[in-house]
This record gives C-alpha cells, sequence and structure tokens, in this order.
C-alpha cells in the first residue's frame, strides 16, 4: 500500500546497531508516511531459541531509553543438516566463525536446505510488544558468492527460481523476498491499517 509522499511522517525508533540492518529498513519505509530513526544501541538479548521471547524482552528494554515508539527485529538462521543450528544464535555464530566456518561444518553433508527467520517487535510506553515474522527458505552455496549484504549473505541461496546468494543481490532485489522484507510488510500494512491515523482534512499522519 503506497501513500502520498505529501504526507507528513511519523517517526518510529528502531533499535540496532547493525548499520546494515537500519539501512535496508530505511529504503524500506521510504515510500510510507514513516520515519525510521535509528537508534544504535545493544539491547538486552536473553538466551532462548524463541526468537519472538527475545524480540519482545529487546524491545521492553529498548523503550525504557527512546520513551517513543520502538521497535527491534531478531533474525535467525536454521541449517537442516545442522539441526536448526545456528538457529537465534545467529549472529554471535556469525561473529565467532562467520561464513567460513559454516562451511567447512557443512563440507560433508549433501543437504545443504536453510532458511532465515525474521521476527520485529514494537511497542509503545503505554502498549505491549506486538510481533511480525517472516521467513524464506533456500540453501547453501558451496562457496562464499558476492560481495552486497551482510552477514550469512554471501552464502545463503534463497529458493525464488534464479541461482543468486543474497551476497550478489541489488537491495532492490533482496528486499521484497527476503525474510526481513516480508515481516517489514506485515509490520507497515499493520502500522497503515492499525496504529496510523492520518487525517483526510489536514494530511497529518500521527500515531
Amino acid at each position: 500500500m503506497m501513500t502520498n509522499p505529501q504526507i507528513p511522517k511519523t517517526t518510529l525508533i528502531f533499535a540496532t546497531h547493525n548499520l546494515h540492518k537500519a539501512q535496508e529498513v530505511q529504503i524500506f519505509f521510504k515510500p510510507y508516511p514513516v520515519l525510521i530513526k535509528q537508534q544504535a544501541c545493544k539491547t538486552y538479548e536473553i538466551q532462548s531459541d524463541d526468537l519472538q521471547e527475545i524480540a519482545r524482552l529487546s524491545v521492553l528494554d529498548a523503550i525504557n531509553i527512546s520513551q517513543s515508539p520502538t521497535f527491534v527485529e531478531d533474525t535467525g538462521f536454521y541449517i537442516e543438516a545442522l539441526n536448526g543450528f545456528p538457529g537465534s544464535y545467529a549472529s554471535y555464530v556469525y561473529q565467532t566463525i562467520g561464513n567460513s566456518g559454516i562451511l567447512k561444518l557443512l563440507q560433508d553433508h549433501l543437504n545443504r536446505k536453510a532458511c532465515f527467520k525474521s521476527v520485529i517487535a514494537f511497542c509503545t510506553p503505554n502498549t505491549s510488544p506486538i510481533c511480525f515474522e517472516g521467513m524464506i527458505h533456500g540453501t547453501l552455496a558451496l562457496k562464499e558468492r558476492g560481495s552486497k549484504g551482510f552477514g550469512f549473505d554471501p552464502i545463503f541461496i534463497p529458493s525464488i527460481g534464479i541461482d543468486k546468494t543474497f551476497g550478489e543481490m541489488e537491495r532492490s532485489e533482496k528486499l521484497p523476498v527476503s525474510h526481513r522484507g516480508k515481516a517489514l510488510i506485515h509490520f507497515v500494512n499493520w502500522l497503515l491499517e492499525s496504529f496510523l491515523y492520518i487525517d483526510e482534512n489536514d494530511g497529518n499522519a500521527t500515531l
């Protein structure tokens, strides 16, 4: 759903220290009456296999700082041959062993199925968190391919009918099909239908 670009934008806080994520989210929201302001912080993350639980507690921590409508995004990376590893610990595992480490773990496996899952948690100082999910299935490449994107992007080939890793895709290609893009679509649809009020008389978008 596109909106009138002349409508003044409402600011939402995106709590993340990941500049790449912030840039993807800001690009996604450009056509909508929402301005995304990055709050560069490391929010509290519990040790859990449940992405929704992690995101809910993380956004509650973030809103104590922002005191404004805020959202966070948490990503899990699930590799079938490794029984779902690294799962919700994807960020830590990437920082620890990187793409080369994942490929080494899979060097003796024919099964290279994997999926990304994204959970966005949003709340205001006066409301409880609400979550939005997105998922993309795919396979793992035999080697790193492409220098675009970030994280595990250069080794993940999404199941969309083309032989490209996320690392070989432009943002305009990746965002509509990615786990994060799908979660963002659910989020923005909810914002426009249930959260943002656009006054037909003066064109203002308000909470």
